[in-house]
């Protein structure tokens, strides 16, 4: 039977940030729609996941690179092709954040952030697209943008500002890329349960004003990005290109 257009069968994807939350999460349902998956750890390898991805019968391999130093994209795009024999999808996932007022914010987390939640991206991009330019079958590339890529939230001035950059570095790479076969899009994910908003979850009164704005009425779970990273990820989205796809729960309709 002939895949349809949803089908990942015989791609190879490498995720960043995957050892838990959203990237788990896209990391296991890029599996189950077939792809191979290269599961990146940004301290120690992200076994769990890669456990998960073979449950569903598909080959996975963890590599662990910090996002901050400039020469790990290019070394994860070298290891994901010598493991599983190529790169068609990169999920830019992989992100840190820090939380304070502006003027409490030092230039070293200030730096930070944006080292790993722009920086990194670009740099991922930049290698993932050198691999498919040359290779010439074209590829997905897909980075995780956020609803901050929209409004200037709460004491979180650097990975607003990341997070803004990451959806215009989209478009811009879009722009250069896509008439070569190379779609770039972004999720921008919503207010999602993970370690990143656990600060929030746990404060009474934010919880509930988040709640109250979301129109779907619950936090996100992670799983709940997975479909739109395989849409992405996939030929069922080969004309869309430049595009910020918000998954928050109704959230920016409000």
């Amino acid at each position: 039977m002939t895949p349809g257009p949803f089908s990942l069968e015989g791609r190879v994807a490498l995720v960043t940030g995957a050892s838990r939350g959203i990237g788990a999460a896209i990391a296991q349902a890029l599996a189950q729609a077939g792809a191979d998956v290269a599961v990146h750890g940004n301290a120690t390898p992200a076994e769990a996941t890669c456990q998960q991805v073979r449950a569903f019968d598909r080959r996975a391999v963890a590599l662990v690179a910090d996002m901050a130093d400039p020469a790990a994209p290019d070394r994860l795009v070298q290891e994901t092709v010598a493991a599983l024999g190529g790169l068609d999808i990169v999920v830019n996932n992989a992100g840190i954040i820090r939380r304070g007022p502006a003027v409490d914010t030092t230039d070293e987390d200030w730096h930070a952030v944006i080292d790993v939640n722009l920086h990194g991206v670009f740099r991922m991009c930049r290698a993932a697209g050198r691999h498919m330019l040359a290779v010439g079958r074209g590829g997905k590339i897909i980075n995780i943008a956020s609803l901050l890529s929209f409004q200037g939230g709460l004491t979180v001035p650097a990975y607003v500002a990341a997070k803004s950059a990451v959806a215009g570095l989209t478009k811009a790479l879009s722009n250069e890329w896509s008439a070569r076969g190379i779609n770039v899009n972004a999720i921008a994910p919503g207010y999602v349960r993970t370690d990143v908003t656990k600060a929030l979850q746990q404060d009474e009164t934010r919880n509930r004003q988040i709640l109250e704005r979301i129109p779907a009425g619950r936090w996100g779970a992670p799983s709940d990005l997975g479909g739109a990273a395989v849409f992405l990820a996939s030929s069922a989205s080969d004309y869309v290109d430049g595009h910020v796809l918000a998954v928050d729960g109704g959230w920016l309709g409000r």
